[in-house]
């Protein structure tokens, strides 16, 4: 297990559960976990040292996704984007680009995020519709992002746009400042990860220097495959594998807590038992197997991917599953919003179709262990 888990798990219960509760209700970004966030030097966790930050791997992103996310999903998530977009750019961006970005992480506490989706091809985001005029010097584009996470708090924002190579895209990063770059928050009403506030972007007659994209031109998939989804996915299997461990840990507490007259709890009931121990078994798998496809993928095993894409798909399905059955322990008082379990519920149900969804990620692990190419 990584060192920052314990250290992560600390931090996240006191300075995001104290707002976790508040977000969801409101349908704010978690603003005050985030500033702490940057202060205690999380958004540098991945970037390398020679540029300020921490060096982080793989299993750290993970640790502290998970960590974070016991605490609050939406703050977990929020944060796992940041540190693929971090990731995107060390591997592929110029020197200039790299070292403009971190500088601005690193010295002024910001933090990005991603603006992949399209309402037109939905999970399969590495399609984009966005328009684009290429000059000499700089790209103009018009199109329209959907459901982008961090809208208007993130300072930086990955966009993938068609290339000037034929059926390629390229990445780019959009500064938040940036001419014609508008948010339409009116259009977020999560059933889950309220906190989120992951909003409709625009994207009118946005002029970005070429200097802002992201590698050669027309690699934008090959990023997409090679670092954005082994470090998203994996951070997806991390953040579901947190709302598995909040569920048991809600489970359990409301179980010993909730009293008959005769002063006997339900954990002394044996259905109620037989309830907890499936949560416990498979919260415990999903951390098991999501801690074993990151140390997969860091030590370069040939099965790492298929790991990294199973651990997604059943942390995923076993935080709704897990929900379910945690709602029926928490009974009437759960249904009626008192604890935690029924948004544990909502958020559990944003992993199914969180791109690429849990269905496009089983054809592709079918695909990964029959040596398949994905797409």
């Amino acid at each position: 297990m990584s060192n920052y888990y314990n250290e992560a798990s600390e931090f996240a219960k006191n300075h995001i559960l104290p707002y976790s509760k508040e977000i969801d209700e409101k349908q704010e970004f978690p603003v005050k976990s985030f500033e702490k966030m940057g202060k205690a030097g999380y958004f540098k966790v991945m970037i390398p040292k020679e540029y300020g930050g921490q060096g982080g791997t793989l299993e750290d992103h993970a640790a502290i996704c998970r960590a974070f996310s016991k605490e609050c999903a939406t703050a977990a998530l929020c944060y796992m984007m940041h540190n693929v977009a971090v990731m995107t750019i060390l591997v592929n961006g110029s020197e200039e680009l790299k070292s403009r970005i971190f500088k601005d992480v690193v010295e002024n506490n910001k933090f990005l995020a991603l603006a992949y989706s399209e309402l037109g091809t939905g999970t399969h985001f590495y399609i984009s519709d966005i328009k684009t005029e290429v000059s000499d010097s700089t790209v103009k584009f018009n199109g329209l992002k959907s459901m982008v996470t961090s809208a208007t708090h993130a300072s930086y924002y990955l966009v993938l746009a068609p290339s000037q190579k034929e059926g390629a895209v390229d990445n780019w990063v959009f500064p938040l400042e940036s001419e014609g770059l508008n948010f339409k928050t009116n259009t977020w009403h999560g059933l889950g990860m309220r906190g989120n506030v992951s909003c409709q972007m625009e994207l009118n007659d946005v002029v970005l220097d070429k200097s802002y994209r992201i590698g050669e031109e027309g690699t934008g998939v090959d990023q997409v495959f090679n670092v954005v989804a082994p470090y998203f996915v994996t951070g997806l299997a991390a953040v579901y594998t947190g709302v598995c461990q909040a569920i048991l840990a809600e489970a359990v507490e409301h179980s010993t807590n909730r009293k008959y007259p005769t002063g006997k709890s339900l954990s002394e009931i044996e259905t109620v038992q037989i309830h907890l121990a499936k949560i416990y078994s498979q919260t415990n798998a999903a951390i098991l197997s999501t801690e074993e496809a990151a140390r997969a993928a860091v030590e370069g095993k040939e099965d790492a991917l298929a790991k990294i894409l199973a651990a997604r798909i059943f942390a995923s399905e076993a935080a709704i599953e897990l929900a379910r059955i945690g709602m029926r322990i928490g009974g009437g008082k759960a249904y009626n919003k008192a604890g935690n379990m029924e948004r544990l519920l909502r958020d559990s149900y944003a992993g199914q179709i969180m791109a690429p969804s849990v269905d496009v990620l089983t054809i592709w692990l079918g695909r990964a262990i029959t040596g398949q190419p994905l797409v």
